[in-house]
């Protein structure tokens, strides 16, 4: 096992990261599109509500599902030999979940005013109608996302990642589409159109890596059976976790509804700049690791080495990257949205929203290893536990920030909660488990810190001496500058980190 869970993850996480970034840049450039066509107003508010009311359906099982199913079958993959020889649990997860959400789709489709009429405070009748006619469209794509996603988690369990790193290609081809042709012509409607056609898309994308493994997929009802069950055992906590992560969303735009037109959007295009490094350098890593560690489960020396990494690559890239975030906030919105019918106005708005989100940004990664290694290792209560605190951290923190700061108040609401959640899932998963080097994080973390000071005080000395330069000037040297000092400061301590790169790319030479 321990070989099937260290020496494959670094070449894993290496194919994962090149293929997931296509995908995640090319998702980038579809915001780019969408905030030139319909600016930071109402519109496009309306359409990211629709998107969260999505999203509570989904996390209502699809998403719980999905990761409940890894580990299992990883479990009951380890050891095969060529084609898959079946999972009957898998199956009736499968059917179980598609048919649990086209229900839930259809009552949200029923009570989708009222409901937005909750979830949105601050919307007029106007636009409450809006967002409820787009709920309705993209509920259609609930169950596509949903056989997505858990078809992906089937291919994971067994080692294949490429076919679904690229999922988010014809998606975001197809939604560039929709908002750059159609777009101008019909309004926002086109986007929630696009959305459930682009996600047609990504479910077509998984099904080539199940027909190589030679899995036959077939509807089961089977409720008894054991792999379903120990599947099913797993779901309530993650069904409760995920429902936690929507709800903080929810709260975040109701009460960003009730600013002025053009948060929500300002906040949800801060969240992409922040969770774009984040999808492509920690998710990327976490697709092989999590059932590396599903696999490496019964091993607590091997799980704690895998984290160990894990952590190391996560902070030593995402800790420069939150400082060029923090300081080119403004040049870097500027370049990434600054056209079309995104105002300067829009641009201060979102760069206020990415200033303050910049320390979820590392929270947030930390968290997914921790959470992952603890998902695997089975336990579920305790992330639920954490994620609870957060959540009320985030919800009161929204009321009482957002009257005082604004979109500031709401962002720093949720880095503050995610910080708590990073922490005290760090420190459980040591505790219950031993499953984290707690001396070598806090060292590791310690040493991320001190170079974050030096580097800051840096790359702030470039930004007020470039002021006027053009965006992609300032923003690049501001990047330059912060992270040559952060690898240089490495080097001068000599600190572990800097061998993380060679490391990885002696394992996949290894491999070859």
């Amino acid at each position: 096992m321990a070989s099937r869970g260290g020496g494959r993850v670094p070449r894993a996480a290496l194919l994962v990261t090149g293929l997931t970034a296509i995908s995640t840049l090319l998702g980038f450039f579809r915001d780019i599109v969408i905030a030139a066509v319909f600016g930071a107003g109402f519109e496009l508010d309306a359409y990211f509500v629709a998107q969260g009311l999505l999203n509570i359906v989904l996390g209502l099982a699809a998403i719980a599902m999905a990761r409940s199913v890894t580990p299992v079958v990883a479990r009951e993959a380890d050891g095969e030999e060529g084609r898959c020889r079946g999972h009957p649990g898998f199956d009736v997860a499968l059917t179980v979940t598609l048919v649990v959400l086209g229900l839930g789709s259809v009552i949200m489709g029923i009570f989708v005013g009222p409901v937005t009429s909750v979830l949105a405070p601050g919307f007029n009748e106007a636009e409450t109608a809006t967002a409820a006619q787009l709920t309705r469209v993209v509920l259609i794509a609930a169950v596509l996302v949903a056989g997505t996603d858990l078809l992906a988690a089937l291919a994971h369990a067994h080692g294949r990642f490429s076919w679904s790193s690229l999922q988010g290609v014809p998606f975001n081809i197809v939604m560039i589409g929709a908002a750059g042709i159609f777009g101008p012509r019909y309004g926002i409607m086109a986007l929630a159109v696009g959305f459930v056609a682009g996600s047609g898309a990504r479910l077509l994308m998984q099904f080539p890596p199940v027909r190589a493994l030679g899995a036959r997929v077939r509807p089961r009802w089977n409720l008894r059976d054991p792999g379903f069950r120990e599947i099913a055992r797993l779901v309530p906590a993650l069904l409760f976790g995920s429902a936690i992560g929507n709800v903080n969303i929810m709260v975040d735009r109701a009460v960003g509804s009730t600013l002025e037109d053009g948060a929500i959007t300002a906040l949800s295009y801060g969240w992409r700049l922040i969770n774009l490094p984040e999808m492509l350098i920690v998710a990327s890593l976490v697709v092989p690791l999590y059932p590396a560690l599903g696999a490496a489960a019964g091993n607590i020396t091997e799980v704690r080495r895998l984290v160990g990494r894990a952590l190391a690559v996560t902070v030593t890239v995402l800790t420069p990257l939150c400082l060029v975030l923090a300081i080119a906030a403004v040049p870097l919105v500027e370049l990434a949205f600054g056209r079309g019918a995104f105002t300067e106005e829009d641009v201060t708005a979102t760069a206020t929203s990415v200033l303050w989100y910049t320390p979820a940004l590392l929270a947030l990664g930390c968290r997914r290893v921790i959470v992952s290694a603890a998902y695997a290792l089975g336990d579920s209560r305790a992330p639920v536990i954490v994620a609870l605190l957060a959540m009320v951290i985030n919800v009161v923190g929204d009321i009482l920030l957002a009257p005082v700061l604004g979109i500031a108040g709401i962002a720093l609401a949720t880095s503050a909660s995610l910080v708590v959640a990073a922490l005290a899932n760090g420190w459980l998963l040591h505790r219950l488990h031993a499953g984290l080097d707690l001396p070598a994080a806090t060292a590791l973390l310690a040493r991320a810190a001190g170079l974050a000071v030096v580097a800051a005080a840096a790359g702030y000395a470039v930004l007020q001496a470039l002021t006027g330069f053009p965006a992609i000037v300032t923003a690049a040297a501001v990047a330059l500058v912060v992270g040559g000092l952060y690898v240089l400061g490495l080097m001068v301590l000599r600190a572990p980190e800097r061998l993380l790169l060679a490391e990885t790319i002696r394992a996949v030479r290894r491999r070859r």
